[in-house]
This record gives C-alpha cells, sequence and structure tokens, in this order.
C-alpha cells in the first residue's frame, strides 16, 4: 500500500495489474475505510485490481475547500482520476456522501467510468440532516486543549455518542501534531453547507438530470437492514442509470462494507474485476 498526494487528493494505492477501481468514502470517513475490501480484491487470485482509496475535499490529508458541494467534490476527484490514470476507464465505488459524488462524476464525465457501484445511497435529498450536525456539534464540543490522550477524547465524547463503535468511527479524524490537537475533518463547511444552503444530505436533482443517463454498467448495492435506499428511489436511479442492477447484502446496514466486507469484496469482485477485465 502507498500513500500519494498528487493530483491534490491524498490517496491509497492498493495492488499493480489489474482493472483500476476507485474508492469513495462517506461522510467523516477516509479512504483507508475501503483498505480491507482493497486488500481483498488484490488478494492471491487471478483477477486481481489497481486500487486507488481517495479522501474527498474536507476529509482525511485532502485539502479543504470554503463551501461544500457535491458538483465540486465530483470535479476534484474526475480530475485526479484523470491525472493518475491518463486515458484509462475506472470502475468507481462510492458509499454514502461517496456514492453521491461518484454518481456525479458518471453522469458529468462519462468517459472516464466503466463501471459505477453506488453503495447505500440514492439520488435524492435526504432531508433528515440533524444527526450529522449533533455529531458535528459533538465533535466541536471536546476541549481538544485539555485532551491528554485519545482515550480521553473517547471518555469525553461517550456521553454525546454511546456508541463505541460511531465513536471510534468519528475520532479517526482526531490528529495530534506534537502537543496540539485538531480535526483533520472540516466541521464548518459540512455543518454550514454551502451557496444557496446546501448541505451534505442534498442531492442536485437539476444539475444530474441536465446530463445524458449514464449507460455502462452500474450496480446499486444496499444493505438489508439500512433505511437508506427505497422502493420509491427506484424510478430516479433508473432514470439516470438505466444498467443498473440492484442487490441487497443481507444482515448488514447502512456501514454495509465494514459489516460484511467478505460479501461486498466477492460482489465487487464480479462486477467490477472479473467483468472488468473483460472491457
Amino acid at each position: 500500500m502507498t500513500s500519494a498526494t498528487k493530483g491534490r487528493l491524498h490517496t491509497l494505492a492498493v495492488g499493480t495489474a489489474g482493472p483500476r477501481i476507485a474508492f469513495l468514502h462517506g461522510l467523516f470517513g477516509q479512504g483507508r475505510n475501503w483498505s480491507q475490501i482493497a486488500r481483498l480484491l488484490v488478494g492471491p487470485t487471478e483477477d486481481q485490481a489497481r486500487c486507488l482509496l481517495l479522501d474527498l475535499p474536507d476529509h482525511g490529508r485532502s485539502p479543504w475547500t470554503d463551501h461544500f458541494s457535491l458538483q465540486a467534490y465530483a470535479a476534484t476527484v474526475a480530475a485526479h482520476l484523470r491525472a493518475v490514470g491518463a486515458g484509462e476507464r475506472w470502475a468507481i465505488v462510492g458509499h454514502s456522501l461517496g456514492g453521491k459524488v461518484a454518481m456525479l462524476v458518471a453522469l458529468s464525465q462519462p468517459d472516464l467510468v466503466e463501471r459505477l457501484a453506488v453503495m447505500d445511497i440514492a439520488p435524492r435529498t435526504y432531508d433528515s440532516h440533524d444527526w450529522v450536525l449533533d455529531y458535528i456539534d459533538a465533535l466541536r464540543d471536546l476541549p481538544l486543549a485539555d485532551l491528554a490522550d485519545r482515550a480521553a477524547a473517547d471518555q469525553a465524547l461517550s456521553v454525546a455518542v454511546p456508541q463505541p463503535s460511531v465513536r471510534a468511527f468519528l475520532l479517526q479524524n482526531l490528529r495530534r501534531h506534537g502537543h496540539t490537537w485538531h480535526w483533520q475533518v472540516n466541521l464548518d463547511v459540512l455543518a454550514g453547507g454551502g451557496p444557496g444552503g446546501t448541505t451534505v444530505g442534498d442531492w442536485p436533482a437539476a444539475d444530474a438530470t441536465a446530463y445524458r443517463p449514464f449507460r455502462r454498467p452500474v450496480l446499486w448495492v444496499g444493505g438489508a437492514e439500512s433505511p437508506y435506499i427505497a422502493e420509491a428511489d427506484v424510478p430516479a436511479m433508473r432514470a439516470l442509470f438505466p444498467r443498473v442492477r440492484q442487490v441487497t447484502v443481507n444482515d448488514a446496514g447502512h456501514w454495509l462494507h465494514a459489516e460484511q466486507p467478505q460479501i461486498v469484496a466477492e460482489i465487487l469482485r464480479r462486477f467490477a474485476v472479473a467483468q472488468g477485465r473483460r472491457h
């Protein structure tokens, strides 16, 4: 696994042969959240892949922006992929927020994308944004100047975020330089939205439908226990992606790739690696 910042975005590269696959994480995440899946895809089999795990803008070690914009995120991701794989098409895998970004990359720059896997998100606005603001408020309230260590941060966050797994996920964004703690994630931008009041839960429907439908293969993967994909989302998804195929992962919620990594890796192997070698 190698780390790079070429093309502005921070990335991790896994694998040296096979189809190119880019992984886009969800809100508060980082590219390394896909490390387990990437390692499974580049294992000792005849079907291997070159995986690139990207930190989205305002996340991980990638640069911050001054306002939130899904379209700008998509343009930045596309520019990075063009710089890395000049003239090559990519399979793009995006989870949640990363799934929305991936959809916009495919719609706006279809020549860059060979196939698309959208993980547990739909092309629509999610009205309930309060949980995002609650998490941001909890992180902002942490007394960074007084923290002795990461265990103290976990303890301080436990009242506002009682689930240990969620705390661990959020606290991956906490970093220390010398004796000073700071957040890698851009809390102000993610809390404040962008021009016109856009937020991380929004979907630019007018912009998306202005593009021609993306007519290459699309896999739409949802967790059986997740509320993020509904039957009502199907018409909009099919209008934008006519060749979409829907798959449900049992015993999984929104974080399906963390909850069922072996199953998700096999789904992606068949869709993005084995099929990708035939094109």
